[in-house]
């Protein structure tokens, strides 16, 4: 399925936003607007060409995600973790798999009929979603998993998961491996609803896992060759998105502050909000932090885009830079606002509570900030 131009995909957005505020009170996961995304082939954005899908490079997927992030973060966050997956998936297939239910997940996503996401978290060792308590064991024909899966995006709507789980035969928590497993599989029980600040769409929930068993074929790459993956694919994929998803929150907040201060009219004076220097002055410098950021985003895109030599050291940055940006974006929109942004008549309180999401999702902000440091003082990571 051919994916639509920005342009073309305008009137699908304005679609979602519509309906973003009341799939945001109700905590109901958007299923018309992924239906609609994927009409419009943007659920195949991701997938390789050799699978069928449109093979879109970082720029162009940042941009979409960008775009539907603006219009609901629950849609663009379940947008972003069925990229991240696809992405995972994609670099898991072996040179020598030319057929199979990855190679058939793959092609299913490529045509818009299926939604995956990631199962990695594991509730002990919650932000660190690289390491696993869990530990599969072989079986005759795969392995055995039983794991409890602090958070996963979609859960209980994905046709999918990419389920992460310590390797057999080690218990070194960075010894992983890496399963596609049905949405629907006998051994995996969803959580109770997510009720939580914002996000409150994204069908967030936890796993319990219990006597799964998945046949070697659905395991993504070699043997304990998980943690490789997830930090060849996921990480920057992951990074990627989230950042969009934040510079799109944050767009969409100052649209709507914008907005709010060029018509609110102070009448007995005469003049509106926008009128007030302080106004536009708060503004004015929420636009730059904006704009910093949103380039920022792109400049890392580009380099993950040609493999140049300051990706790994973007990677690490962008997340914790576009999450912060995003809260304190919002924060000013919100002030701007004033009592009437505080409404949930608006848009503004609810981009305030999305924004915050993005923080706390592993990897958080702190853990970033303490890999970029590794990094540029030539330490190890892990």
């Amino acid at each position: 399925m051919a994916v639509e131009s920005p342009a073309r995909v305008q009137p699908t957005v304005d679609a979602i936003a519509a309906r973003a505020g009341r799939v945001d009170r109700e905590a109901r996961f958007p299923r018309e607007s992924i239906d609609e995304l994927a009409a419009a082939g943007a659920l195949g954005l991701a997938v390789p060409e050799r699978f069928g899908g449109a093979g879109a490079e970082p720029v162009e997927i940042a941009e979409a995600i960008e775009r539907v992030a603006g219009a609901c973060a629950s849609t663009g966050m379940v947008f972003v973790m069925h990229v991240v997956a696809l992405q995972t998936l994609a670099a898991g297939v072996t040179d020598d798999e030319r057929e199979g239910p990855k190679h058939a997940a793959l092609a299913s996503a490529a045509r818009g009929e299926h939604l995956s996401t990631l199962a990695y978290s594991e509730r002990g060792s919650r932000g660190h979603f690289w390491a696993q308590v869990s530990r599969a064991r072989e079986t005759d024909d795969g392995v055995t998993i039983d794991a409890d899966k602090s958070w996963a995006t979609s859960a209980g709507e994905a046709d999918s998961y990419v389920l992460a789980c310590g390797a057999p035969g080690s218990d070194d928590p960075l010894a992983t491996e890496l399963y596609l497993v049905p949405g629907d599989a006998a051994g995996i029980e969803v959580g109770p609803p997510f009720d939580g600040l914002g996000m409150r769409a994204n069908a967030s929930a936890s796993l319990r896992v219990r006597g799964l068993h998945v046949a070697a074929e659905r395991r993504l790459g070699d043997p304990a060759s998980g943690f490789g993956l997830m930090m060849q694919a996921t990480l920057p994929w992951f990074v990627l998105g989230s950042a969009a998803c934040s510079v799109g929150i944050a767009g969409a907040a100052l649209d709507a502050a914008i907005a709010h201060a060029r018509g609110a009219r102070l009448e007995h004076l005469g003049s509106t909000l926008a009128d007030v220097p302080g106004v536009r002055a708060r503004l004015a410098q929420a636009r730059i932090r904006h704009a910093e950021t949103r380039a920022y985003l792109y400049a890392v895109a580009r380099d993950i885009e040609t493999a140049a030599p300051s990706a790994q050291l973007g990677v690490l940055a962008l997340k914790a830079a576009a999450a912060e940006m995003a809260v304190e974006v919002t924060d000013a929109c919100l002030r701007v606002g004033g009592g009437a942004a505080y409404s949930k008549h608006g848009p503004l309180e609810r981009h305030f509570r999305d924004a915050r999401a993005a923080s706390v999702m592993a990897p958080t902000t702190e853990l970033l900030h303490d890999f970029l440091g590794k990094a540029i003082c030539g330490q190890d990571l892990f």
